[in-house]
């Protein structure tokens, strides 16, 4: 079992930048693929960044490239995203979610993914 815990979400204005962070106890952690996802009301979940076990691995949505950037500390049981050039758009609950094996597979999806965290908000005002 693994337990997540993000922080680093608040308000910010266009164009400003944000850090999230994730902290995972339990197993050992470089055995998990991390990725964040995100929800804004009324839509789905949808996938924002994903980082292999090791660390060597990463993988973008589209609207997250050049932006964005997954990173993890295995030392430390945290992954983070750094978020910069936000937009209104990027409004949403980001959560951390966490894979039972260290890879990255080729579909992003929620069902991917077997731990995940409450989420933290992100409001991007314009």
């Amino acid at each position: 079992q693994v337990q997540l815990v993000e922080s680093g979400g608040g308000s910010v204005q266009a164009g400003g930048s944000l850090r999230l962070s994730c902290a995972a106890s339990g197993r050992t952690f470089s055995y998990y693929a991390m990725a964040w996802f995100r929800q804004a009301p009324g839509t789905e979940r949808e996938f924002v960044a994903a980082i292999s076990g090791s660390g060597r691995t990463t993988s973008y949505a589209d609207s997250a490239k050049g932006r964005f950037t997954i990173s993890r500390d295995n030392a430390k049981n945290t992954v983070s995203l750094q978020m910069n050039s936000l937009k209104p758009e990027d409004t949403a609950i980001y959560h951390c979610a966490a894979r039972n094996i260290a890879f990255i597979g080729a579909r992003q999806a929620p069902a991917e993914y077997n731990y995940w965290g409450q989420g933290t908000q992100v409001t991007v005002s314009s």
